[in-house]
This record gives structure tokens, C-alpha cells and sequence, in this order.
């Protein structure tokens, strides 16, 4: 492997931070925003990480107080650094010295949500250590995260420190050999680099693996020792790829695919660098289909995308990063894609932020080509995760637009969701998915299905004979089909599955019907063993809606919509769901409508639709 790997800095292709000229080429009105950026943090006093706010989490479940210092710090040190990178004039530089020497203060850089790591755990074991414990290194996504910025800023600076005092490199090089390498080299047992229940991984592997061999890259000098820690990243991030289906599908949703797909094609680069090209696997069907997935499942406005599992409704992707991974693959749609989000981003206007790594890519490995594109599929289907998408008509925002899924309730940041759909129109939510809230102990615990948003009841779901959907991945679809062609799309699975025994159900077909330019109908199919007069229809919207015989008036920005349904069947009552966490509200304001219709008869086999049309 060696002949593949340069040795050293060879790899490094940007300019240095005495090449004054390149940092200048970064158009002007960025580089005032970005020193601006810097200036706010002149004189920043570095607060001190104290025990009390790691125990905050093992006593109440707010990991907050601990996350948004990290957050904090990490926004600091980055601002700082490319302040005095654009700048030049070492004006930052003992701010940044300061942000050096407060990270190798600091026992533990990562988070108290992650302590289950000093017991070997997975990623939902429940924790007895609560404090960081120094004698015993961890390495989490933030202190991937904390690790790579800081050796990016030792790899620009490290002279200008030197300057200073060699002490400044000789305690960085101790603190990261004791916090980052060295426990990378001689430990298997942290569950994203060899996987738990069978090698199963998520989107920790290639985000940690892409900070760690940045981090070898930058401070390895043994060869041996480098091209052991390149292989074994590599064959960490061999499990994530091989986890992911043919369709590439991420099961995790479209905000972890920045943190999942986005962090390995990270990786990849940095692979591809560092080998001189000569690893590179961005032509494998699998890593392309990875890519596209995001714009299969883009909706409208810049930001709207399918949020099944832990996603919120609104996301902001990296499009120049986006652009990247198109030109990789050679896929134009997805480079267009992303050079559509840069516009909208506006992003010459704005300082160099986040991931060191990452910016650097962007700014010197990426070569404007694409026209902007808006990518609005016309319909698209991921067989493996279940996942459909249909709009009335490709490239253009009018009319509807559906997603809705099968699959199983062990999905990874699943909600219990098998069979849910979430809709649009004109562009505008009609019914959704209301996301995921604040992260808390209770998130990643037993406990994350007594949460409101986790359970079906609070999905466009039936509930039935009273009980819910539960979680795990046997509790699934089945019979998944789906069928489209230039009038319509229709989607259909069987969720009983997904629903334990009590609720005595033998089947329950949902099936999901886009008449182009016309109508979207709900259809309910099914039989049980039982009917308990405990059967109910659950809609979520965040529209205003009023009840009329026979139907449900949804209020849209410039449309309304009717929602039909037999009303010899069904009765519906329209409830509000008051929002107290702000992750939920900023998105739909105080509150969403929780629409039910409970179902009248007591038929063990029943079939009822619904429909929706423009007033």
C-alpha cells in the first residue's frame, strides 16, 4: 500500500499561508465577511468546560449545556483561523493560541452524550461513567471534529508558532497523539470502527475516519504506523459502504446525508488525495447512487426535502460540496443540483465557515461547471429502503407532491413510520412529518418511542384497535409495490406488520394515488381479527383546517384544499398539537392540527379513501 500513499505533506496541493496572493483570489466581499467573522472573537475568553455541565446530562438528559459549548469553541477557533488565513497579518494569532492551549486544557473534547464509548458499548448502552475520564481516551465525533480543525490550523500556522515558541507545536503534537492517535491505533472497540450487532455502523464511521486520517495525514511521521492508520480507516469505512442498499439509500434521511454520504465523500477525497488519485472509487454504482439520492428526495424552496427519521422539514446542504460529489460521479444533474444551492446560499457574501477540511475542498478542488439546475423529479422509487416520490410535473413546483415510505421500524434514526406519507403542494406542506426535536438522554435510549414524534400516532398513520406501531426492525412492510406513468403514481404496501398483536390485525393495505394535475387519494384496505370500535385515521398538518360535511378544508398560502372522505365511515375531529420545543416551532410555528378520523363500523374487513383537490 505504501506506493499508493505519499509520505509527509506531499499530498497538500493549497497554498501556504505565506502565499499571500492565492488567499487574496477569494473574492473581496468574503474575505471582509470572514475577517469580521474573526474579529468577534478577538480577545474571546475560551470558558472552561466544568464538570457540572457533563453532569447536567447524566442528571437531567440535557446534553445541550456541553454541546453548545463545543459548538462554541469550535466556532471560535475556525473563525479565528480563517480570519488570520484571508488576512495575514497575524493579528489572530494569539487568540489562537489561546483556543490551542485552552482544547489541550481540556480533559475530553467530545460530548457527555457519547460517555457509553468508556464501557465499550453501542451507541444506545446506557452509561455509568459520567464524568471524562483522562486515564482512558474516547474519540467521538466531536473530538474527530475538534482533532481535524486543529490540525489544519497547525498545518498553516505551525511555523508562525514556532516564531513564537516551539512549546505552542510540541504540547499540540503530545495532546493529539494522547487524544486522538494513539487510541485510534490500539483500540477496535469503539463500536463505528468495527461495527456493532454484526458490523452494523452509521454515519459516525466515515465522519470519524475522515477526521482521524486527517489528523495521521497531518502529524504521522512513522510510515508504518501511517499507512496502518489509512488502512484501517479504510476498512472501517468498507463496513458503512457495504451497509448501505443498491439504491443507496440513506435510512437515516436526507440531514444525515451531509453527516453520512457528505462525510464520506469527504473521505474519499481526502483518500483520493493523499494516493495521488490512485484510490478512487467515485465510479462504483454504489457511491453514485449514494450521491443521487439527495436530489431524489429534494422537494422545493432550496431547502424542502423528504424528512423521514430524524430529519427536520427544512435543510440546508453544503451545494458546492454537492457540486463536487457531481462532478466525481460525472453526473451533471446532481453538479447542477448543487451550483443551485450555492446561488441560493449567496455564499461570496459570506465568511469561510465550518469543517477546515471541507472549505479547502471547496475552494481549491472544485472547479465551477454546472449551470444552476433545480432538480424536481417527476417520480423516483429506492426499492430497497421503499421510499416513492411523485410530483404532478417534472421540474416545476405546481400541484402536488408526494413521498412515502415501507420499510421497517429498525431503521436507523427511525421513527415508527412504516407506511407514512408526507405532502405538498404548490411547493407549501399540506400533511407531514413533524420531524425530530430537541436531542435529549431520551433520544437514543429505550425511552425514544415514548417520545411524541418517534410514535405513529403523530404520522399520517392509522392507529389500530387503539395500539400503535412499535419499533424494530421486525416490525416491517410487506408487499410493497409501486407504479407510475405519465398520469399517475401510485404507491401501496401491507403495514400490519408494523403493528404488534394486540392489534389484531391480518392486513392493512395503504395505498397512495397521485392523479396528475387532479387529485391525491388515500386508500385503506384491510382486515382484522378484531375491530374494538378503537380504529382511527391520523393526519398532520401545520394548516389551518375547518370541518364541512363531509370533508376538511386545509388553508394554504395562495390554495385551498379539500380533504374528502365517506363520512358514513368515518368521523373526523381536528385537534391542536401545541409545540414547546423550538426545533419544532421554528419550523411551524406554535402549533400543528392533528386530524382524526375514527373509523364508525365495527367491520372486520373494511376499504375507505380519501381524497384531495384543489377548491
Amino acid at each position: 500500500m505504501s506506493r499508493f500513499c505519499r509520505s509527509g505533506s506531499d499530498w497538500v496541493k493549497y497554498p501556504s499561508y505565506y502565499d499571500r496572493q492565492a488567499w487574496e483570489k477569494i473574492p473581496q466581499e468574503r474575505r471582509e465577511a470572514t475577517i469580521a467573522a474573526g474579529e468577534k472573537y478577538l480577545g474571546f475568553g475560551w470558558p472552561t468546560v466544568l464538570p457540572s455541565m457533563y453532569l447536567e446530562f447524566t442528571r437531567t438528559g440535557n446534553r445541550a449545556v456541553v454541546d453548545n459549548m463545543i459548538s462554541q469553541r469550535l466556532t471560535a477557533i475556525r473563525s479565528l483561523f480563517y480570519a488570520e488565513l484571508v488576512e495575514g497579518k497575524g493579528r489572530f494569532l494569539d487568540d489562537i493560541i489561546n483556543g490551542l492551549f485552552a482544547y489541550c486544557e481540556q480533559t475530553f473534547w467530545g460530548s457527555s452524550a457519547h460517555f457509553y464509548l468508556y464501557e465499550y458499548g453501542s451507541p444506545i448502552s446506557n452509561p455509568t461513567t459520567i464524568l471524562p475520564d483522562a486515564s482512558n481516551p474516547v474519540i467521538d465525533l466531536t473530538v474527530g471534529d475538534v482533532a481535524s480543525t486543529l490540525s489544519w490550523i497547525w498545518f498553516f500556522l505551525r511555523d508562525e508558532f514556532d516564531k513564537i515558541s516551539p512549546i505552542i507545536s510540541d504540547r499540540l503534537v503530545a495532546e493529539m497523539y494522547e487524544k486522538v492517535l494513539e487510541p485510534f491505533y490500539s483500540r477496535n472497540d469503539f463500536w463505528w470502527i468495527t461495527g456493532w450487532n454484526s458490523g452494523n455502523v452509521n454515519n459516525w464511521t466515515p465522519w470519524c475516519c475522515y477526521n482521524v486520517l486527517t489528523s495521521i495525514l497531518i502529524f504521522e511521521k512513522d510510515p508504518q504506523k501511517r499507512l496502518d492508520g489509512i488502512y484501517k480507516t479504510m476498512r472501517s469505512v468498507d463496513l458503512f459502504i457495504n451497509s448501505y442498499p443498491a439504491d443507496g439509500g440513506c435510512s437515516e434521511g436526507p440531514s444525515y446525508w451531509g453527516a453520512a454520504v457528505g462525510k464520506l465523500h469527504n473521505y474519499l477525497t481526502l483518500l483520493k488525495n493523499c494516493s495521488d488519485g490512485k484510490i478512487d472509487i467515485f465510479q462504483e454504482d454504489i457511491i453514485k447512487e449514494m450521491g443521487r439520492y439527495i436530489y431524489k428526495l429534494y422537494i422545493a424552496n432550496g431547502n424542502n426535502y423528504v424528512n423521514f427519521a430524524d430529519a427536520p422539514a427544512r435543510i440546508g446542504h453544503d451545494g458546492i460540496m454537492v457540486s463536487r460529489y457531481g462532478q466525481d460521479i460525472g453526473d451533471s444533474r446532481l453538479d447542477g443540483f448543487g451550483a443551485f444551492l450555492t446561488d441560493r446560499d449567496n455564499i461570496n457574501k459570506r465568511p469561510l465557515s465550518g469543517d477546515i477540511g471541507q472549505t479547502l475542498f471547496n475552494l481549491f478542488d472544485f472547479i465551477p461547471a454546472a449551470q444552476p439546475l433545480e432538480v424536481l423529479v417527476s417520480e423516483a422509487y429506492l426499492p430497497d429502503l421503499q421510499v416513492a416520490v411523485g410530483r404532478d410535473r417534472q421540474d416545476s413546483n405546481e400541484g402536488f407532491f408526494f413521498a412515502a415510505k415501507g420499510g421497517n421500524n429498525g431503521e436507523q434514526h427511525n421513527h415508527n413510520d412504516v407506511g407514512s406519507f408526507i405532502l405538498f403542494y404548490n411547493g407549501q406542506p399540506v400533511f407531514v412529518d413533524p420531524g425530530v426535536g430537541t436531542y435529549t438522554r431520551e433520544t437514543f435510549s429505550p425511552d425514544r418511542y415514548k417520545i411524541w414524534t418517534m410514535r405513529s400516532g403523530y404520522h399520517n398513520l392509522p392507529i389500530i384497535n387503539g395500539i400503535m406501531q412499535r419499533d424494530g426492525g421486525d416490525f416491517r412492510a410487506k408487499n410493497t409495490s409501486f407504479k407510475s406513468s405519465g398520469s399517475q403514481v401510485e404507491f401501496s404496501t401491507d403495514i400490519s406488520g408494523a403493528y404488534p398483536k394486540e392489534a389484531m390485525v391480518s392486513t392493512w393495505t395503504r395505498k397512495y394515488t397521485l392523479k396528475r394535475g387532479k387529485s391525491f387519494i388515500i386508500n385503506d384496505s384491510y382486515s382484522l381479527v378484531e375491530a374494538l370500535d378503537k380504529t382511527e385515521v391520523v393526519f398532520m398538518t401545520p394548516l389551518p383546517c375547518e370541518e364541512e360535511p363531509g370533508g376538511v378544508i386545509l388553508h394554504g398560502k395562495d390554495f385551498n384544499l379539500r380533504l374528502s372522505y365517506p363520512s358514513s365511515q368515518l368521523d373526523g375531529v381536528i385537534e391542536e398539537k401545541v409545540l414547546e420545543d423550538p426545533r419544532l416551532s421554528v419550523v411551524w410555528g406554535e402549533k400543528l392540527y392533528r386530524i382524526v378520523f375514527k373509523v364508525k363500523n365495527d367491520k372486520k374487513k373494511n376499504d375507505f379513501s380519501l381524497s384531495l383537490t384543489k377548491q
